[in-house]
């Protein structure tokens, strides 16, 4: 089964080797019929710590790697 890929913006790189990255998605509200955004921020894992605030990112699901981190920067992407 291929692993979830997922884009959105980093939001706070003030930890180590972890970036906090803001996933937005839209739908359409199933009663109003209006497109919606909801976020919902990750904590991700930046080895080589080239991720900045700001940077739009892909981000790839992975077996645990602390308490919150389930998700790993995909380099060149």
């Amino acid at each position: 089964m291929p692993k979830r890929l997922l884009q959105g913006t980093v939001v706070s790189d003030a930890n180590e080797k972890t970036i906090v990255v803001r996933v937005e998605r839209r739908f359409t509200h199933p009663v109003l019929k209006k497109t919606v955004r909801r976020s919902k921020k990750y904590h991700a894992h930046d080895d080589a710590g080239v991720a900045k605030v700001g940077d739009t990112v892909w981000i790839e699901e992975c077996a645990p790697i602390s308490k919150n981190k389930r998700w790993t920067l995909v380099p060149n992407a």
